[in-house]
């Protein structure tokens, strides 16, 4: 069999192989093809050469760090380099490096040593949320293309300021929303758009509830650097629920629930209700008081964070709910999440749409896109500005939470019609840290 013909049946493979699993995804057929004739024309266009990468912030083998470690390693990415402030947690990511072929890797405590490497075209951030905007400003200076874990930043003042950055240096950012690059939540975006289902009324971002927990201080793991782990943050006793993957339902270093998985859903809401580099009006919150003992859990447990936006539309941000977005408009319903996507009429979903429609950038590939657009200088598609205006949105229910109270945004002026809540859209640093943009 000549080479051309085994590419054309490799490929048709690929394709019936492919619809067949968008199907079991809950796609409609007419929207499976769409979506394989354009990773086919992606696929045809991709550049072979080979990114030199550093990992910062590579973790533990069940973390983040591994997870888009081995998403760029399939996009051509070469490891030559990664730090972690846990020396366990390092020896063990190299050793991996090694075995995949990346026998050049080295390693590094400190992230800014990482940086100042001239053999490293772009950086993976997966740090917890202390660190995203140190690290991710530094990295933009030193002339990086960055993949940065969501949430984008801890603050809202630190995620303008890595906006600011961004745009001044001209890099490639991708945030690490991977859900824009769904079909599933695509398509809802694209039929909400559309108004498929009329004119929105609310959607509803369901994220599940924060943990509880009290716990004891422990001494400082051997391995573990735990004044650099802190860095920015006010220094407090080791506890081992404060690190690592728990440190998501300490608001000191996180947003809990809300910059977890808000970080996703309120971003495809944005994305449906067009609001990229905007956001809501007002927010109202109810909720659980959390725990202020100091050795607890202290993210509120059960929430509901309500934003409208300046067309009377709600978004509900809850604790409670099958986690995915449900939409709510005159004419039905959908809902998505990252295993389904089910309307409340099946027409909503099996009539294509028609060649005037408004439709989404397309990408199926979060990092095969970050990859792409290293080449073509183009801007990802969950940029810096996407980036920072989901997580803006994330920050001021956390802001809601903590205030108790209604608060009035000004999404074009960036800032509270209430003073108390002005005072929270940045956090002082822990010297000799500092945030400049």
């Amino acid at each position: 069999m000549n080479q051309s013909l085994r590419g054309c049946l490799s490929r048709r493979g690929f394709v019936q192989k492919s619809l067949g699993a968008l199907g079991v995804a809950g796609l409609p057929a007419w929207y499976a093809k769409e979506i394989i004739a354009s990773q086919e024309e992606i696929i045809g266009k991709r550049p072979s050469d080979v990114v030199r990468m550093g990992a910062i912030g590579i973790g533990s083998p069940q973390s983040r760090g591994r997870a888009i470690y081995g998403d760029a390693k399939r996009q051509k990415g070469r490891y030559v380099a990664a730090c972690d402030v846990d020396s366990s947690h390092l020896k063990n990511a190299l050793e991996m490096m090694k075995r995949d072929g990346f026998s050049e890797a080295t390693g590094h405590e400190d992230f800014r040593d990482l940086l100042a490497r001239k053999d490293i075209d772009a950086v993976t951030i997966a740090t917890p949320d202390q660190w995203h905007a140190l690290v991710a400003i530094e990295a933009l200076k030193r002339g990086k293309d960055v993949y940065c874990e969501k949430p984008l930043t801890l603050t809202i003042e630190e995620a303008y300021a890595v906006e600011k950055v961004a745009k001044e240096t001209g890099r490639v950012f991708q945030t690490g929303s991977q859900q824009r690059s769904d079909a599933r939540f695509r398509l809802a975006c694209e039929l909400v758009r559309n108004g498929r289902i009329g004119k929105i009324k609310t959607v509803e971002a369901r994220i599940g509830r924060n943990p509880t927990g009290t716990f004891k201080t422990a001494p400082v793991p051997s391995t573990l650097n735990w004044d650099f782990w802190q860095g920015p943050c006010e220094k407090v006793e080791y506890i081992t629920q404060r690190c690592h993957y728990e440190y998501r339902w300490w608001y000191e270093y996180s947003g809990g629930k809300m910059t977890d998985w808000g970080a996703h859903h309120i971003d495809i809401a944005q994305w449906a209700l067009g609001r990229d580099g905007s956001g809501p009006v007002t927010i109202e919150t109810e909720a659980t008081a959390p725990a202020k003992d100091g050795k607890s859990y202290n993210c509120h447990p059960i929430f509901k964070v309500s934003y409208t936006y300046d067309d009377g539309v709600v978004l509900n941000t809850m604790s409670d709910g099958e986690n995915g977005i449900f939409f709510t408009g005159e004419k039905g319903t959908i809902f998505v999440s990252r295993g389904t996507i089910k309307a409340s009429n099946e027409q909503i979903l099996k009539e294509p749409l028609g060649p005037d429609a408004v439709r989404l950038e397309v990408s199926n590939n979060h990092m095969g896109n970050f990859f792409d657009c290293m080449k073509t200088r183009k801007a990802p598609i969950c940029n810096v500005s996407v980036g920072t205006s989901s997580v803006v949105v994330c920050h001021l229910g956390v802001i809601g939470l903590n205030l108790g109270k209604k608060l009035n945004w000004d999404p074009k002026a960036k800032t509270f019609a209430e003073a108390e809540a002005n005072a929270l859209i940045g956090r002082p640093m822990r010297a000799p840290w500092k945030l400049q943009a």
